[in-house]
């Protein structure tokens, strides 16, 4: 063999090897990301279940009781607010998170006001639509936090894979951030207290 082939064939898997890695890198980068939209999709998905159901309920609630506006008022504008809210997954912020996390906490809080009061109306306990809403609407709370949690399941192996070393170097200049986790306000981790005291007396 020629002395001037060894270094063209050393170089050549180098060059092979380097190739290889951010294929490699960039690749599995890609799966990661997906994942965390879907997951991501999943939470949104859930969140506007919780949404539709709240319309229904705010009209249920307000065809069957002569109802204070104040409290309805609160809980659509709480609402508006928490579906007008956008995030991108593929470019998450923490900021972003946490204005998404407050909106949908506001919403909560409309709604377990909502929930309260309507124990002064019992003749909403014989309204068949309201009694399931209310299963439902609990359905969708548990939904609600199952898909927070698998949200953070895919954000995981993403985060490690771009934040350990050597590819951190390579995520940086393929501009792949770390993205936050889904943290929960003090207190949204309970779903809102939907059982009824119907024939409480005030």
């Amino acid at each position: 063999m020629k002395k001037w082939l060894i270094p063209v064939i050393i170089i050549a898997v180098i060059a092979f090897a380097g190739y290889s890695w951010v294929k490699g890198f960039y690749n599995t980068t890609v799966q990661l990301n997906e994942n965390v939209k879907e997951s991501w999709g999943n939470v949104q998905t859930a969140y506007q279940r919780r949404s539709d159901l709240i319309g229904n309920l705010v009209n249920t609630v307000q065809g069957a009781a002569d109802y204070e506006k104040e409290t309805l008022t609160a809980v659509i504008e709480a609402r508006a607010k928490a579906t007008s809210v956008s995030i991108d997954p593929a470019n998450i912020t923490p900021e972003q998170l946490a204005q998404f996390n407050q909106a949908q906490g506001g919403l909560s809080g409309a709604l377990k006001s909502l929930l309260v009061t309507v124990e002064r109306y019992p003749d909403l306990k014989a309204n068949q639509n309201f009694l399931k809403l209310q299963d439902e609407l609990t359905s969708t709370e548990n939904q609600i936090l199952t898909a927070r949690t698998r949200y953070n399941e895919a954000i995981k192996p993403y985060n490690n894979h771009v934040k350990t070393f050597p590819n951190n170097i390579l995520a940086g200049f393929f501009n792949f951030q770390e993205k936050p986790y889904f943290e929960a306000e003090a207190g949204a981790e309970k779903a809102p207290d939907v059982k009824f005291d119907f024939g409480k007396k005030e």
